[in-house]
Formats: structure tokens, sequence, C-alpha cells
């Protein structure tokens, strides 16, 4: 009988990883972050800032959900929270984007497509926030650098005005969103080797 090492159980048992993942990956990182910086600029450029409201808004469902572009400067995390404190998020920003390349690669989660794309999705929010809170936009306001995010989609539902954001939130918010899912689709532990003891016990 042949013995199987350690090293050749370990990697046999790491999932292979389609090159294309990663390429997938890296696309969705520079066209998300590549939209979300160029709109901000677009916008900002174009009304001017902080507070500043575009001439036209578009009114759906009879009138009850309005939307429309408003400069607004958010020093703190998404929806306004945390509200001076731009350089923790900063770094806590870093933090993250390394998070997601050490599990994308090290920990080989590209071998998933599902998670490929989800991780593509945080990290473009994730860049397109950080430079914003960097300061490299370049904005100032009553002579002081605004290290700051740049939003500018807001939405009225009836009487209640959503907290503005911009794109870098909506690929963060989605891909939290199918990262919860992602879980959900994970097999248990517990049932994984019950089948793999199964499977030897049969074989």
């Amino acid at each position: 009988m042949k013995t199987v090492s350690s090293s050749e159980k370990s990697t046999a048992e790491r999932p292979a990883v389609p090159a294309w993942h990663y390429v997938l990956f890296a696309t969705l990182v520079v066209l998300g972050t590549g939209w979300d910086l160029f709109s901000k600029s677009s916008v900002f450029n174009s009304l001017g800032y902080p507070g500043r409201i575009s001439e036209w808004t578009r009114t759906f469902l009879n009138g009850w959900v309005e939307f429309r572009f408003l400069t607004s400067f958010n020093e703190g995390a998404l929806w306004g929270m945390g509200q001076g404190f731009s350089g923790l998020f900063a770094l806590l920003s870093i933090l993250a984007a390394a998070g997601i390349l050490t599990w994308l690669i090290l920990f080989r989660g590209a071998s998933s497509l599902w998670l490929s794309i989800t991780l593509g999705l945080v990290m473009a929010g994730t860049l397109g926030n950080l430079y914003d809170r960097l300061g490299w936009h370049g904005h100032v306001v009553e002579g002081k650098p605004m290290y700051a995010v740049r939003d500018f989609l807001a939405f009225t539902f009836g009487e209640y005005h959503y907290p503005i954001f911009n794109f870098a939130d909506v690929f963060l918010v989605t891909g939290a969103i199918m990262l919860g899912l992602y879980s959900f689709m994970l097999e248990p532990p517990a049932a994984t080797g019950k089948r793999q003891q199964s499977g030897e016990s049969n074989g």
C-alpha cells in the first residue's frame, strides 16, 4: 500500500484555482474602482461642493421615490456613521484590503467563482472610498483639505431621505449581501466529515 505524505495530502486537499477567477477578480476591482472615482469626479466637478443639488429630479412609483444628485462629504463610514474618524476608517480599509488578498490567494478563496466576484466587489468599494479618505481627490473646503468620502446619490422615499451614498458603497453592500449568502451555501464541517468517513468505509 502506498503511503501519502502529509505534504502531499495537504496539497491534494487544497482546492484548485482557475486562473481566470483571478482575472475576473482583478477586472472587477479595476472597473469598479475606476467607475466609482470617475463618477465622483464628474459629479463634484460639475455641481460643485458641498451641498449642491442637481437641477433635474427623477421620480418613480408615482412620485413616492425621488432621485437626484447631491454632493456631500462624509468623514465617517457607510450611511454617515462614525463622523470624524476618517483616519481610523482609512486604516481599517487598508487592513480589509490586505485581508481580502490573503483570503483570495493564501486561503484560495479564488477557487470559488461566487467568492471571487464577491471579494472583487468588496475590494473595489474599499479602494474607492480609501482613495477619498486619504484626501487624494484634492478637494479643499474653507482652506481645509477634505479627508472624506465623496457622496452624491440621493434618494427620497416618501418623507424619508435615505443617507447619501456613492457607487463604492453600492459595491460594498452588494458584496456584503453576497458574502452572507455564501455563508449559507457552505456545508457544515460535521456533514462534510460524515460524508468522507462514509466514503472511506465503502471503499
